[in-house]
Formats: structure tokens, C-alpha cells, sequence
């Protein structure tokens, strides 16, 4: 939507809007000239035109004088330069303003040095050309979308004169805590800054109290123009009750989320991509969820060696659908693990490998949080009787693993606590045997060893946290337990939570992780099989 229809009426309303601020009137004490330097002069015009005319949004004026004033050019007088910046000529128009505003220009304080009294002339005639070239667009109306896939957002408030949007997570609280929000943008101008404010989420079950805005509340939020390549935000700023971020995306709309997005289709993908380009690699299907939604599962192993002689590996993300981060874990891992690395390489053709990067996919699909969900989520469903399609189909899969004595490395890739750096959450050791309790211990000093060593760094503690019956009052029914007591006695079941409160909680910076964590099972897999 453009201006005023009449660019005349354009031009001159934004002349005398501009021309307030220079009148001695304006100032206290009567002296513009000594109130602000020449630039914070530029600045209360900007405003004033973008406040009080339709909110301009391109006024290529701005950036054009400072260039002539560090060129030292004759700004008024080089009418090829002017006629360049604003592209049509400005002669005419130049003369009748300079005509009609006359008495008013002089109004000007006398204090002005003579160059900055032919900036300011200038500055308000290349304004007003700029609007008779149609170059002063009012912005589009700002509007929110979240139906799409792994979307969720409570719109509070558009402030289309601040260019702003108030908002906190979306989210039924029975489906899991509603901290995870994503939702596209539109009606942005391409390089103009869209402030984010973000309150935490006030729905809760029944007389509970709401969840904790932090956990709604990264330092740095994750935005995207395409959907694809997600980059963070600066970090934001805590006002009070808000967390405020801002995007300046280079595109009419951008996509803004808690961190990077994982969907189902994103699993799909990965799974169908690798099983194309691999020989090793084949695209399976885990199960069919509550919902009737597939879930994706990427099934790797290379050469003749039967399988009885291959050490099972089972990886797994995303119990809890809004810990988006653990499932660019799984993808570097399979990643790396289809890979020329050598290690990778002898990894397939000594185990046989099952990655599933997204577990409750229902709620990742329809933007809901997950953990906690009513009767339990995910990771409180591994029992005699699991709730969950998906906790049903992985526990059967791992149960066939232990049947043939090869249920080896168990993986649950989580991401945890706001202020928590990297770790592994383990059994309490008085609940474990030998030869288990050495085994899982070896194997943590060796992915902490790789992984600590990622550069830029992801932080991780060497020190794991306990899962036991403090823990929670289903200790036992979490996936990671239930494998430990469950399994075979030389079985490590582990659950790895990623640090995503961190400038490196990128999808980089996890797949790093991922592909970090690969190569620490090959570690310890190949020196198992050599102290034998």
C-alpha cells in the first residue's frame, strides 16, 4: 500500500513535518544548532517521516547525504548525484520547493554553520523527491501465520507504529509444557527491524502454577527466511516479564522460533536423503503414531558379517517434542555415520545401527510441548503397558536386541534445564552391576572427550547427573533406566542431554555433537572388541 495518492501533497507534508524540528521553537533554549550535532538532526527528521508519514520505510535520502557530506560535494548544486540517489530529475522540483518553502528555510537558526544550512534544504528536497518517485512506501500490515507444520504462537499484540509483536508460546498444557513457539512473519519490508517481545506462557492444568518463563526464553532467539538455514538473533533483552528480541531479515516475511525447527517432514527427509545417497542406509518406517502419523527411522549396517556377530546400536531423540536440538543431534550422527570417515565406516560394517530422530512426533507435528504430557509423556512410558505407538514399537525393537544378547549402546538424546551446559544422565551405580557400571563409565569419559573438544566449543560437563527413584516418582519408566535394568549386562544406556541455552546451539553446533557422539561409540566399540 502506497502513500497518499498525490505526491505533491506527499512531498510538501513531509517538508513541513521535517522543518518543525529546525524551527527555534523546538529547542528549550531556543539554540538547535548547539542542542544535536548534524546526525542526530537526520535522525529526529527520519522519525518524524516514519512516525507521521505513513511510517515511511525506504527513504533512500538518508544514506545518500551522509555520502555526500563525506564526499564534501556541493550536495544542492550536483544535480547528476542528486538525480542518481533519487532516480528522476530533481531540478524542478528543487525550484518549487525552494519557492514556496522560502520564508520558512530561513527560519533556520542563524547558528548554523552555511554547509549544514544546505544539508538540511537538501536533506528535506531529496525527501520529498524521493516520495514523488514513489520511493516512500508505507509498510505493509504485519501479520502472523502458524498453520504449518511444528507451528504454535499466542498473539498478543501487533504494534504496527512500533513495527512490534507481543506474543508467548502456543501449546495445550495437557500436551506438554507450552514453552516451544514458532510462527512466520509477513508483511515486512525487506531490511527493516521487527521487534520480538515475548512473555512467557500463562496456561497450566487445573490450580497448577504456569511453567517458568525461562524455559519459553533462549538468549537468543532463531529466525529463518526460507525456512531452511536458521541463524540466532543478538542476544535479547529482559524487560521485566518480556524477553525482546530483534530480526532484520532481508525478505518481505521471516520464520522465528525458540530454537532451530525439527519436524516430520524434516525427519523424512533425512531418513529418505541418506537411504538415496547410501548403499548402507535404509529408510524404514518405526511405527504409525496415535494420530496416524509415520514415524521416520533410519536403519545402517555395511557388509556380509552376520548379525548375530554385530553390536546393536539404538539412538533415539525427541520423547519430548519442543527439544527441537536433540534431534539435529541424531541427524549428525547418522550423518557422520554414512560418511567416508574411516571410523564411520567401521562402525557399519561392525554393528548394526538404528537412528529415530523424532519419537513423539504427534506434538512436534502440531507445536506442542510434549514433556509432561497427560497421562506421561514419552519418557515416562516405558513399562509393561506404554501409552505411546512409539515407546511401543522402540521397546519391542530394543527388547529383540537384548534377546540376542547385542543390546550394546543406548542412546535417549534430550536437551535440558535453560542454565544446564551438556551431560549424561545416568543410573545411581549402587543399582548397577559389573560389568556395566565400568563399561558406562569408560564410555562417558570417551564421549566426553570428543565432545568437549568441538570447536566453537559446546559446553559439557564431565560430571553426569542421576536418574534414580529421587529422581522423579517414575524413575523406573524412563527409557534410559528401563534399558539399563533391563538389558544385557554389558549394555550402556545413557541419556545425553545438549546444552541449547548457547550462542553454538545451532543446527551446526548440534550436529557437531551428533557426529562427536558417533565417533565415541566407534571409540568404545573398537576397544571392547580389542581387549577381547
Amino acid at each position: 500500500m502506497k502513500n497518499d495518492a498525490n505526491p505533491s501533497n506527499r512531498s510538501f507534508g513531509v517538508i513541513d513535518e521535517g522543518l518543525k524540528w529546525f524551527s527555534p521553537g523546538s529547542y528549550p533554549d531556543g539554540h538547535a544548532a548547539k542542542a544535536f550535532p548534524w546526525a542526530r538532526y537526520s535522525v529526529r527528521v527520519s522519525s518524524t517521516m516514519r512516525h507521521n508519514s505513513a511510517m515511511l520505510t525506504s527513504v533512500p535520502s538518508i544514506p545518500a547525504i551522509s555520502s555526500i557530506r563525506s564526499n564534501g560535494e556541493r550536495p544542492i548544486d550536483n544535480r547528476e548525484r542528486l538525480t542518481q540517489i533519487v532516480g528522476l530529475e530533481v531540478e524542478p522540483l528543487r525550484q518549487q520547493i525552494e519557492e514556496s518553502y522560502r520564508d520558512r528555510l530561513y527560519e533556520i537558526p542563524a547558528e548554523f554553520p552555511s554547509m549544514n544550512r544546505r544539508l538540511i534544504i537538501t536533506f528535506l528536497i531529496l525527501t520529498a523527491a524521493a516520495c514523488v518517485a514513489d520511493s516512500c512506501i508505507a509498510a505493509d500490515k504485519l501479520t502472523v501465520d502458524s498453520d504449518f507444520e511444528g507451528a504454535s504462537v499466542r498473539v498478543l499484540e501487533i504494534d504496527e507504529v512500533a513495527r512490534s509483536i507481543s506474543f508467548m508460546p502456543g501449546g495445550d498444557p495437557e500436551r506438554g509444557w507450552p514453552c516451544w513457539w514458532y510462527f512466520r512473519i509477513d508483511g515486512v519490508t525487506p531490511g527493516e527491524s521487527i521487534t520480538l517481545r515475548l512473555h512467557g506462557s500463562i496456561a497450566a492444568i487445573g490450580k497448577q502454577k504456569p511453567l517458568s518463563a525461562a524455559w519459553a526464553m533462549p538468549a537468543q532467539a532463531t529466525w529463518s527466511i526460507d525456512g531452511k538455514t536458521w541463524q540466532h538473533t543478538d542476544n535479547g533483552q529482559r524487560q521485566d516479564e518480556w524477553m525482546v528480541y530483534t530480526v532484520t531479515p532481508a525478505a518481505d516475511f521471516v520464520y522465528v522460533a525458540w530454537g532451530p525447527p525439527y519436524t516430520p517432514s524434516t525427519s523424512e527427509k533425512f531418513v529418505q536423503d541418506v537411504s538415496r545417497k547410501s548403499p548402507h542406509a535404509t529408510a524404514a518406517e518405526l511405527c504409525r503414531s496415535r494420530q496416524g502419523r509415520a514415524v521416520p527411522m533410519l536403519h545402517v549396517r555395511e557388509g556380509d558379517r552376520k548379525t548375530s556377530e554385530r553390536f546393536g546400536i539404538w539412538i533415539q531423540a525427541r520423547q519430548h517434542a519442543w527439544e527441537c536440538g536433540s534431534s539435529w543431534v541424531a541427524q549428525g550422527f547418522g550423518e557422520w555415520l554414512v560418511s567416508d570417515d574411516e571410523d564411520a565406516a567401521w562402525l557399519r560394517q561392525h554393528a548394526e545401527i538404528f537412528i529415530v530422530p523424532i519419537m513423539d512426533i504427534d506434538n512436534t507435528a502440531t507445536g506442542n510441548g510434549g514433556k509432561n504430557a497427560l497421562p506421561h509423556d514419552h519418557n515416562r512410558d516405558w513399562s509393561e503397558m506404554p501409552q505411546w505407538n512409539e515407546v511401543l514399537a522402540a521397546q519391542k525393537n530394543v527388547q529383540s536386541l537384548i534377546d540376542e544378547n547385542r543390546m550394546d549402546v543406548f542412546l535417549d538424546l534430550h536437551n535440558p534445564a535453560p542454565g544446564d551446559p551438556t551431560f549424561f544422565y545416568i543410573l545411581p551405580n549402587e543399582l548397577l552391576t559389573e560389568p556395566m557400571l565400568s563399561l558406562r563409565n569408560r564410555f562417558i569419559d570417551l564421549a566426553y572427550a570428543r565432545i568437549s573438544k568441538i570447536r566453537p566449543m559446546i559446553p559439557m560437563s564431565n560430571k553426569p547427573k542421576v536418574t534414580g527413584p529421587k529422581y522423579h516418582p517414575l524413575w523406573k519408566q524412563i527409557s534410559s533406566n528401563w534399558v539399563s535394568m533391563h538389558g544385557n549386562s554389558h549394555t550402556v544406556s545413557l541419556c545425553l542431554e545438549t546444552i541449547w541455552n548457547s550462542k553454538n546451539s545451532t543446527t551446526t553446533g548440534y550436529r557437531a555433537v551428533g557426529r562427536s557422539l558417533g565417533a565415541a561409540v566407534q571409540d568404545y566399540l573398537a576397544e571392547r572388541m580389542n581387549s577381547h
